[in-house]
């Protein structure tokens, strides 16, 4: 959808007076005086935070729009203060809408700031020495090479952040998060170039996608390989993505276009897209180096608690396992039980992850007045999910020794766990008109999450010396949305790198503390299985 806010009135002609100094990226909020996030106001220039810093340029807007309610009377399309720019990304946002902005006015307002700041930081990039100080420095700024958290010195940062193309929150936040999964990221770091690996010219790719219609002289698998080494090499400047962004939309037409997208769909046709392109990669070339690194995967996989025999059935369209499978595939067994003569059956399902419903309890909004209730917990989440449950009429189970449509029960199992446990917190759901948000905090730990009391009876009762009696999981990222529904407001990432956390916001990366990362309001958690020490 077009934002209506961009009027002549709305969009003051760019002037470079009207400026501060500098490179745009380092520019300082009026207010805070904060350099993290600047946004620049496209009606009067002037810069603030953004609402993940302090919020100033939300204010500004807010103060600014009170005070003109009365004399704009109603005229939708005159919003002065509404649209304002990343001097990062140089994205557009329409507080009005609550959305990115994907067009521009007749006169060609955004694409002139967007234009002149680009300029401004090329410039200012030429002029000034790489080692030199930026003029507004700030402790926390993702620009530092070293960070500091107290006073102390904590670590180089040589994250990387990804510019937003226009509404691509959802696919950066899923692509942070899963380049800060090391098993999984290295194995796509390690790959060859995709001429290497095809041993032809660079542009035969020996990779193609089976959906119909799509162009086979591209890969998904090269192109997110090259954006996951660009995510960690300490460049002091985003990455853009734009040619992952391209091949996601020949390959999945889902996500064509500017529109906000669901992060956990974006994640779940990513995977599966990559599964089947390096499906084909075996096909094709037998024991390919795909194959052999796909070894030296399940090789980890053993020395990190979890079996070769633990990994997800081959029982996917060619009948052979990737390293996606490998590491995020599990197997459920749902028993069901019918009421009327007993019988049991019991089927097995692999998945690559687990979407959690929040109980209905917790949902519950309270009166103001009312003592606040219990807070909800992700192992509250996973019984909910594993508890057994009676299926309604509309689900009645086909009994095969009566023969007919019954009345039974059904209960989830985790017969097998994966390397990597993927759970998807269900926060949004369809009422009669639209889909709307649960925006229930759901606490979860982050060390610690032990999943046995979900397992499969004969799981719980393995040998201790097995490789695959781990039960315990570590955070290793976590997604979140913010804003009211899914077809608006903002994904970021927090992600665990080498016993520190960051936060992922498009193309501002900054060092977090476990407390931050601890009251987030988790949409899709990422969790690593602990190593199993010997012998205990």
């Amino acid at each position: 959808m077009e934002c209506p806010h961009l009027s002549g009135d709305a969009c003051a002609r760019v002037e470079g007076a009207r400026f501060p100094h500098g490179s745009p990226s380092s520019w300082c909020c009026n207010v805070c005086r904060s350099n993290k996030s600047p946004w620049v106001c496209l009606t009067c220039s002037s810069v603030h935070c953004g609402r993940y810093v302090n919020g100033h340029a939300k204010r500004h807007y807010e103060e600014a729009h009170a005070g003109s309610r009365d004399a704009r009377k109603g005229d939708k399309e005159t919003e002065p203060h509404a649209v304002c720019m990343d001097c990062n990304s140089y994205s557009a946002f329409c507080y009005r809408c609550d959305d990115f902005v994907v067009n521009d006015n007749k006169l060609g307002s955004v694409q002139r700031l967007r234009e002149h700041l680009q300029s401004l930081e090329n410039s200012e990039r030429l002029l000034n020495d790489r080692n030199g100080k930026r003029k507004c420095t700030d402790a926390g700024s993702p620009s530092k090479k070293h960070m500091k958290l107290n006073g102390t010195l904590v670590g180089s940062l040589s994250a990387t952040g990804l510019r937003n193309l226009g509404n691509t929150c959802f696919m950066n936040a899923i692509l942070q998060s899963l380049s800060n999964i090391q098993q999984f990221c290295c194995f796509f770091k390690e790959l060859p170039a995709v001429e290497l690996r095809s041993g032809k010219t660079a542009g035969r790719r020996m990779y193609h996608t089976r959906s119909q219609g799509i162009d086979c002289n591209i890969s998904l698998v090269e192109e997110f390989r090259k954006t996951l080494c660009s995510l960690w090499q300490g460049s002091p400047t985003a990455f853009s993505p734009d040619s992952l962004f391209y091949v996601v939309w020949k390959v999945m037409p889902n996500f064509r276009g500017y529109q906000q997208q669901d992060a956990h769909e974006f994640m779940r046709y990513l995977l599966d897209h990559l599964h089947m392109e390096l499906q084909c990669g075996v096909d094709r070339a037998g024991r390919s180096c795909l194959a052999r690194r796909d070894a030296a995967v399940t090789e980890d996989a053993h020395a990190m608690g979890c079996s070769g025999e633990a990994r997800l059935p081959r029982s996917c369209r060619n009948g052979v396992a990737t390293v996606v499978t490998d590491i995020f595939g599990g197997i459920l067994q749902s028993d069901v039980n019918c009421l009327i003569c007993g019988t049991e059956s019991k089927k097995f399902d692999p998945f690559l992850d687990l979407s959690l419903d929040i109980p209905l309890q917790f949902r519950e909004r309270k009166a103001k007045s009312q003592e606040p209730g219990p807070v909800c917990t992700l192992p509250d989440c996973l019984h909910s999910f594993t508890a057994l449950e009676q299926l309604d009429d509309s689900e009645l189970y086909t009994c095969h020794m009566c023969k007919k449509k019954q009345k039974s029960t059904k209960k989830f199992w985790i017969q097998k766990l994966p390397a990597v446990l993927c759970l998807h917190l269900k926060r949004f759901h369809w009422t009669a008109y639209m889909r709307n948000k649960i925006d229930t905090y759901v606490e979860f730990p982050l060390k610690g999450l032990d999943v046995k009391s979900f397992l499969l009876e004969q799981e719980k009762g393995e040998p201790p010396g097995s490789s695959n009696s781990s039960s315990l999981y570590d955070l290793a990222a976590v997604v979140v949305h913010h804003g009211s529904g899914v077809g608006s407001g903002h994904y970021t990432a927090y992600a665990a790198h080498n016993g520190l956390w960051f936060h992922f916001n498009d193309s501002t990366v900054t060092r977090s503390e476990e407390d931050t990362v601890a009251r987030a309001k988790a949409y899709i958690l990422f969790y690593t299985k602990r190593q199993r020490e010997n012998g205990k």
